[in-house]
């Protein structure tokens, strides 16, 4: 009998050798844990790749808008030529406008006030205007117009006439009519004061002949 088997027992409970039985883990278990880490390292794999997508075509988007603002501001290659033609060339262009002389005004008067309508005609044909009509707003203006005046021409006036009118009186409005000549009518309002000074009016038409250039945009 062994050392190993308790007094009085024997047959099939009677343990004989040296090594003692030793207890296994289910193998359902561990293949529990194998399943559960490859499914960890394979989220980790696709979300790793999915990372790599993004920076790839993140990254080409990135160099295409750098590529496109470097383009734009880059300096164009210099043609033969002095700098004088290299100067003109940034600046803008000079606008035509027609000279005073060349635009006819009617002036009418929409206030309360006697002799507006003259004293102003007067300083416009002192500025070089062409003064036609002279006298009281026709009954559609009269006594209806709360700004400073309005500026009344046909749909194929000069745009620039209104504008070199314009600059003399600040605050006016235009409109258009059915008119077919290419006479502008001034028709003063209630908050008439004065016209623009000449010399500030003269700024202003100096500003519309020689339009600023845009800012050059910067890299």
């Amino acid at each position: 009998m062994s050392m190993l088997t308790p007094p009085g027992m024997g047959g099939k409970y009677k343990v004989t050798g040296a090594a003692y039985p030793r207890m296994t883990r289910p193998r359902r278990r561990r293949r529990i844990v194998l399943v559960v880490l490859g499914s960890i390292i394979g989220l980790a794999l696709i979300a790793y790749g999915a990372v790599q997508l993004i920076d790839v075509f993140g990254g080409d988007a990135d160099k295409r808008k750098t590529a496109a603002a470097a383009k734009d501001c880059a300096t164009p290659p210099a043609k033969a030529g002095s700098a004088a033609s290299a100067a003109s060339a940034s600046a803008a262009p000079q606008v035509v406008l027609p000279p005073p002389g060349g635009i006819t005004v009617n002036v009418y008067n929409a206030t309360p006030r006697a002799g507006l309508a003259k004293a102003v005609g007067d300083e416009l044909k002192a500025r070089g205007f062409v003064i036609g009509k002279v006298g009281n707003a026709p009954a559609d203006f009269d006594k209806k117009v709360p700004g400073a005046g309005i500026l009344v021409g046909s749909p194929q006036t000069d745009k620039a006439a209104f504008s070199v009118l314009g600059t003399n009186l600040a605050g006016a409005t235009q409109q258009t009519d059915a008119r077919e000549t290419a006479d502008i009518d001034l028709i003063l309002g209630d908050a008439f004061k004065e016209l623009t000074p000449k010399a500030d009016a003269d700024k202003a038409l100096a500003v519309l002949a020689n339009p600023q250039p845009a800012p050059a945009k910067k890299c």
